[in-house]
């Protein structure tokens, strides 16, 4: 009865069953792009799904192991931190390449830093961020949709990597504000489809386990910013130079609705938030803008924005009441 009552200092942090059903409400809201990618991609995008988040709890289960500490695959973390790897994957990445990947999220990004909450910045966007760096053609080997193909991809040929056709660098008119919307372009394999992840976040969002702020700060900066730099909302003769066009290439709405709104890595106080969704969405358009070489940006925007997360929200922590200022 007495350790019902015990008192402590806010915050006050929920137990692991709480912990447990945000992570299983994430990868549920995931399944819609999942399923999507597989759509236009075929079986070669589950594989390299199922092998990410596998690696990812495998190395989790491993490593804890070995480091005598306790073992928590039973919160899903690493399945989500697999799944997120696995969708800034291209379907033409090799199977080993997301093994790595998985390995470098959970033991370095993640774990090194004390395990779930405690990781600085986002692990799955760290550890894309590693790869492309370190195997910059096969993390950039574009794959063309073929919708309803399923053995697309299983054997690769010559012809099925389209180099330089993603969206953002594809001539004008090369893809439809619909191709755009449902993910029929090339792509990462989560990135492509703004109406699955749209419906996704709405399943989060009536679960609560998301709120409106960053996502839409970020969002709404990269659209108020590109619609004053190119002047159109949307044309289809404009392609990348209009607004709308840019909302929905790359992975902006995959960074905007699921990798900046990591709890670990993002502020929690509201005005954070926001600060925190329009730096994202500012960095991203300036890396676009004026990296001619770097035509995305979408992780390195969010990454920037986590190391700063700390500072975010030591400033718009409110104060408490009462509290005297120090003159020391």
């Amino acid at each position: 009865m007495q350790k019902q009552y015990t008192v402590s200092s806010s915050p006050h942090l929920r137990d692991n069953a709480s912990t447990r059903r945000v992570m299983q409400d994430v990868c549920i809201a995931l399944i819609p792009a999942g399923l999507a990618s597989v759509w236009f991609f075929g079986l070669r995008a589950a594989i390299l799904i199922a092998v990410s988040v596998l690696s990812a709890v495998f190395c989790e289960w491993f490593y804890c192991k070995h480091a005598k500490k306790p073992i928590p695959v039973g919160d899903f973390s690493a399945v989500v931190t697999g799944l997120l790897l696995a969708y800034n994957l291209p379907a033409s990445a090799p199977w080993w390449l997301a093994a790595i990947g998985s390995a470098i999220a959970i033991v370095l990004v993640k774990q090194f830093f004390g395990g779930i909450g405690q990781n600085f910045m986002n692990p799955a966007l760290a550890a894309r961020a590693i790869l492309l760096a370190s195997w910059a053609t096969l993390m950039t080997g574009w794959v063309a949709p073929q919708g309803g193909n399923w053995l697309a991809g299983l054997v690769p040929a010559a012809t099925d990597a389209v180099s330089g056709a993603t969206p953002l660098q594809a001539e004008a008119g090369a893809y439809s504000l619909w191709d755009l919307f449902i993910g029929n372009c090339p792509g990462t394999l989560g990135e492509t489809s703004a109406l699955a992840l749209l419906i996704g976040a709405a399943y989060l969002l009536f679960r609560r386990v998301i709120n409106w702020r960053i996502p839409a700060t970020f969002i709404g900066t990269c659209l108020i910013l590109f619609w004053i730099q190119t002047g159109t909302f949307y044309s289809a003769e404009a392609g990348a130079n209009s607004a709308l066009y840019q909302l929905l290439s790359g992975g902006l709405m995959l960074g905007a609705l699921f990798m900046a709104t990591d709890y670990s890595s993002s502020p929690v106080t509201p005005w954070g938030q926001i600060i925190f969704g329009v730096g994202c969405g500012a960095l991203l358009f300036i890396i676009r803008t004026f990296n001619s070489s770097m035509p995305e940006g979408c992780s390195y925007a969010i990454l920037f924005m986590n190391v700063a997360a700390p500072l975010i929200e030591r400033v718009t922590t409110p104060k408490s009441f009462g509290e005297v200022k120090s003159h020391a």
